[in-house]
């Protein structure tokens, strides 16, 4: 076998042979290529052996370029589709995945915004029945309680006096939906402190503790262990009317509500607040479900929400933090005389506090506090067995045959006590209030207090506003709003949760020392009873007071350690209960906000009156 030399393509130093040409392990390309060449007359400088029919060799001129770039040719643009149909099998595939996620994304941002009340607002048409947003409606309240009404009526109330142009404002229109307008029985919000009576003194509502057989509360009469201390309100600077009430809430809420229904701009209508309308971030209104069961939204520059401790609106406003540390079991004692008239009468049982005080000429509700989430079963009797046997020997005498009939009647109701914080999420368009927003434990009776502090602040605040569609102005106000309540709400909430805790039997010696010093702290008279009432009235809700009257008692109780002589022991225990006293009320505060507690005008967004227009 000769061996042709191709000589065209000296770079490539290429030899080959007629045997290797027709070689089966040659690629089936380059084969093919090599068939197709064989019948070809080029004229070459390579000579390649060709093998005739006869058997005998003739050589063949065929190109070399031709030999080898044809099969490359072919290769390059089988590797160039290659390429480029991998890569549009990817960008399919990315563009697939790409929408898959953005639909299992708003799937899941809409299940987020449904799970929290929220659901967004289509442009589309919507089988749910509609009020346009021009329907003439500022504000749509949800929820008809003590915050809920209070809040329509000082709303809608016509002929505000700007003073400083004398000008006169007709009251917004409000739109009220109320789950349930008829007249609720429950077992707490029965007591309003003097705090909130001035509030609702300002808020032109004072009438409604009128006629409904409310009892004026003067202070408060502490037990413990068969001592007693009576600790006054301290009224001295103001009207001869003005005093703590005490009344049925169901009457209260209905009074106010009817108040609330008399003003021809604001409606009250029965229904279930199902969720807010969202677009965009701003809340739009609600939809609701009406007496009838008619699904509807209704629209409005502002929405808020104030539907109760219950509250399935407040996650998407808020970031609730609720704790239930534990459950009043309530009772109505009949026909019986309280130690102390016109009273709060507070039990310093074992393991925790009793409240006893009148809701009518008579009648006295009692409520026991139970730790912990776990009752004993009313249906089998035992709740009934508990209440007779550990609560009934430390009632006072004068009303514990009036307490076992009570218990012996059947008529036992129990109510969950809620702290939650207040955290709002700023939210244009919505805001919160009332025990939806901020809950305390209710050993004070601050809760109702509160509510109508807020209102003041945020009626104030919104009254130089002509046009609530006004969403930048609104929305400042509304922060505004958050700050603004700091300082009475935080008191009395920090009072309530470390008042509670003091006052919890325990069997840690420190907490033990610390809830006699209190008792004998209340006991001495003075400003030592005065200031501590002062804070829990609401009439002197000031931060700072609250913390020196709060260490005031754990340093009585470290100095009552050191008599008559000092030792190593009361010494560790006076530090013991330093440190109890700080575990108690630091994370209060901390959850309170300490900023906005104790320094409201370090904070910029604060408005400190309203601006003038």
């Amino acid at each position: 076998m000769k061996l042709a030399v191709i000589q065209n393509l000296p770079r490539l130093g290429l030899t080959t042979t007629t045997a290797s040409l027709g070689s089966p392990f040659l690629s089936p390309r380059l084969s093919l290529s090599t068939r197709r060449l064989r019948n070809t007359s080029l004229t070459t400088g390579a000579a390649f052996p060709r093998r005739k029919k006869d058997g005998h060799e003739r050589a063949s001129l065929i190109s070399a370029g031709t030999v080898i770039m044809a099969p490359a040719i072919e290769f390059d643009q089988f590797i160039l589709a290659t390429f480029f149909a991998s890569l549009f099998a990817l960008v399919l595939v990315f563009v697939l995945r790409r929408s898959s996620r953005d639909r299992k994304d708003d799937a899941n941002s809409n299940r987020s915004k449904m799970n929290r009340g929220l659901v967004a607002v289509s442009s589309q048409k919507d089988p749910v029945s509609t009020e346009e947003d021009d329907s003439g409606i500022d504000v749509i309240i949800v929820g008809a309680g003590v915050a809920g009404a209070a809040l329509a009526h000082t709303l809608g109330k016509a002929s505000l006096l700007e003073s400083a142009f004398f000008q006169i404002r007709e009251g917004r229109r409000v739109h009220v939906i109320e789950r349930d307008l008829s007249e609720q029985d429950r077992i707490v919000g029965e007591l309003l402190q003097p705090g909130g009576y001035l509030k609702l003194i300002e808020l032109g509502l004072e009438d409604c503790v009128k006629e409904i057989d409310a009892q004026r509360v003067l202070g408060y009469a502490l037990f413990k262990d068969g001592k007693h201390t009576k600790l006054s309100y301290p009224l001295e600077e103001f009207d001869s009317d003005v005093s703590g009430r005490s009344f049925h809430n169901g009457r209260f809420v209905q009074r106010m509500r009817d108040k609330a229904a008399t003003l021809s701009n604001v409606r009250l209508e029965q229904g279930t607040v199902t969720s807010l309308l969202e677009e965009n971030g701003t809340v739009k209104g609600v939809q609701y479900k009406t007496k009838e069961g008619n699904e509807l939204r209704l629209y409005a520059p502002l929405t808020v929400v104030c539907d109760g401790c219950f509250s399935n609106l407040r996650r998407s406003l808020c970031k609730p933090k609720v704790d239930v540390p534990s459950t009043f079991v309530g009772l109505v004692l009949e026909n019986c005389e309280l130690p102390f008239a016109n009273h709060g009468h507070v039990v310093l049982a074992d393991p925790s506090p009793i409240l006893l005080y009148p809701i009518s000429s008579s009648e006295v509700r009692c409520l026991v506090d139970v730790p912990g989430q776990k009752l004993p079963p009313i249906a089998n009797g035992e709740m009934a067995k508990y209440l007779k046997t550990q609560v009934a020997p430390q009632i006072p005498p004068e009303v514990r045959e009036a307490f076992i009939a009570a218990v012996e009647k059947g008529n036992i109701r129990t109510m969950p006590n809620r702290s939650m914080p207040a955290d709002p999420v700023p939210t244009p368009g919505a805001l919160l209030l009332g025990d939806s927003f901020n809950m305390r434990h209710p050993l004070t009776g601050g809760g109702m207090t509160v509510a109508l502090a807020d209102i003041v602040v945020l009626r104030d605040l919104l009254r130089p506003i002509h046009s609530l569609k006004d969403k930048e102005a609104l929305s400042k106000y509304i922060e505004s709003f958050y700050t603004l309540r700091k300082p009475v709400a935080s008191t009395i909430n920090t009072l309530a949760g470390a008042l509670y805790k003091v006052f919890l039997a325990s069997s840690d010696e420190a907490r033990t020392e610390m809830r006699e010093a209190c008792f004998d702290y209340l006991s001495l008279g003075g400003v030592c009873s005065s200031g501590p009432v002062a804070l829990l009235s609401g009439l002197n809700p000031r931060p700072l007071s609250l913390v020196l009257h709060f260490f005031a008692v754990a340093i009585y109780a470290v100095g009552r350690l050191m008599l008559p002589f000092p030792s190593i022991k009361s010494f560790w225990l006076g530090a013991r209960v330093i440190s109890s006293a700080s575990g108690i009320i630091f994370p209060i505060i901390k959850a309170e906000g300490v900023r906005q507690m104790f320094f409201p005008r370090s904070i910029a967004a604060l408005y400190r009156t309203p601006p003038l227009q």
